[in-house]
């Protein structure tokens, strides 16, 4: 018997965080409900950076002229489901700053499956007993409202 690596899906990924230190994430009712940062797969030719401002502005209709893309926080690597088909997705996250006043989901054109967008505190996100991908957000954004950017991208669990 022989196991078979999934394909690797490349994903850019935004951590958005206004200038009170409040994340914004989107809620997804799939695979039993769930909150999730802004992004998705890099198309053909695309770097993560240009991905996750395309992203921004598909999925919350963020002009990009209007984001300060910060540094690469993180990493994380996890098999699952994408259209039917397992991949292994290896999504990079960077740091974004706008205001709520720049979001408009009027003027997404893609929303895919989400359902609502919130900005979070980070003592709701710590207490929250809904499910928050990714696992270790919360450090994360406390560390960067610290001023402490991590050198390296971090490693997040799955």
């Amino acid at each position: 018997m022989t196991t078979s690596t999934p394909p690797v899906r490349e994903a850019a990924r935004a951590i958005v965080l206004d200038a009170d230190d409040r994340v914004l994430l989107l809620r997804y009712d799939e695979n039993g409900d769930f909150w999730a940062t802004p992004g998705g797969s890099l198309e053909e030719g695309e770097d993560h950076a240009t991905a996750t401002l395309r992203e921004l502005r598909e999925e919350l209709g963020i002009d990009e002229k209007t984001v300060e893309l910060g540094v690469q926080l993180a990493e994380r690597s996890k098999d699952h489901l994408v259209g039917g088909r397992e991949v292994r997705q290896v999504e990079r996250y960077f740091l974004a700053r706008v205001t709520p006043g720049d979001v408009d989901p009027a003027r997404a054109t893609q929303p895919d499956n989400i359902r609502e967008y919130r900005w979070w505190s980070q003592d709701e996100l710590r207490s929250t007993s809904e499910t928050v991908y990714p696992r270790g957000l919360a450090d994360l954004i406390a560390a960067v409202a610290e001023g402490r950017t991590p050198n390296r991208p971090t490693i997040l669990a799955g």
